[in-house]
């Protein structure tokens, strides 16, 4: 029985072997490479003429992120005038082989659409500023290209996140993204807060943060995010070696309800006044708050931006 099982193990493992089969060559170097560069380099410069060039008369492109099994493609006149859309609007335009790869032509034995056609993958990036919105494109963008054995550009299957597009269309309009408010119940807890700091009463002031609040200071290396256990033996220090006469409310804080995501922040400006108790030097510290608030009126992150280098 076990000779059995052996044989049918051997023979199963031949036909998984047995069913490889090559189906044409890749190349690293290539002249329909050469081709594709070109052709995306005239691109970038807004040469139609040398892309005209390029391309076949019966050209298509395709987005394969976007386009439907019906689609018949953007033909050769259309592309041309994408191409000067990209270029025309778009400054610091520029599309780049991705860090790491390499553009690869596959030369198949069995093409159905033509026989010795060559097609080339590339792995791109495409950046550029839009020019009357400022959107930035920073996307990567594969692109496969079918050439004829003449070296013409029949086919471009783009795979392109429409993302930018949106972004562009949606910055020509002007639409709220939420309420900002001078009064709120969020912002006494802020007052709170401030208050409770001011008076060394750290117990009361860690009451308003949910228990696992993130703590960022631009001061922290590497913007390191501290925990609230962190964040207070760091309160801690600053109390043994400073004596804290006020946080002076600076203005007004603001509470802005952000209809995108849902989220609450409070923005407030403070002068803190203390002392150096080894020299007894008086220091003020100008200092700015970012709060992040959740549904239960919990802060959950804090950022703190002030000069560090003041309390020296």
């Amino acid at each position: 029985m076990k000779k059995i099982i052996a044989i049918l193990l051997m023979f199963s493992s031949a036909m998984v072997f047995g069913q490889k089969k090559e189906n044409g060559k890749i190349y690293i170097e290539h002249p329909a490479i050469n081709v594709v560069a070109d052709f995306t380099k005239a691109m970038v410069n807004g040469d139609t003429t040398a892309m005209k060039s390029l391309m076949t008369d019966d050209f298509r492109a395709f987005n394969a992120v976007t386009a439907s099994p019906y689609t018949k493609g953007t033909d050769k006149a259309a592309y041309l005038r994408n191409a000067m859309f990209w270029k025309e609007n778009l400054d610091y335009y520029s599309i780049e082989t991705m860090r790491g790869s390499y553009p690869d032509a596959f030369e198949y034995a069995k093409d159905p659409s033509d026989n010795n056609a060559v097609t080339v993958e590339s792995w791109d990036i495409l950046k550029g500023v839009h020019k009357k919105t400022g959107v930035k494109a920073d996307m990567l963008l594969h692109r496969s290209f079918t050439l004829t054995k003449g070296n013409k550009i029949r086919r471009v299957m783009n795979y392109m996140n429409p993302e930018f597009g949106s972004d562009v269309r949606a910055a020509f309009s002007t639409r709220k993204n939420g309420t900002i408010y001078n009064e709120h119940e969020h912002i006494n807890t802020l007052r709170l807060i401030m208050a409770a700091f001011e008076h060394n009463d750290l117990d009361k002031y860690y009451s308003f943060f949910h228990p696992k609040a993130s703590f960022n200071d631009i001061n922290n290396p590497d913007f390191k995010v501290y925990t609230m256990k962190q964040n207070r033996e760091k309160l801690e220090g600053l109390f043994e070696g400073y004596e804290v006469h006020g946080m002076e409310q600076v203005g007004y804080p603001d509470y802005m309800h952000y209809e995108m995501g849902d989220s609450g922040v409070l923005y407030s400006w403070w002068n803190l006044h203390v002392t150096r108790k080894s020299d007894k030097k008086d220091i003020k510290v100008p200092m700015h708050f970012q709060h992040n608030v959740d549904d239960e009126g919990k802060i959950v992150n804090i950022i703190a931006y002030y000069n560090g280098t003041l309390f020296n």
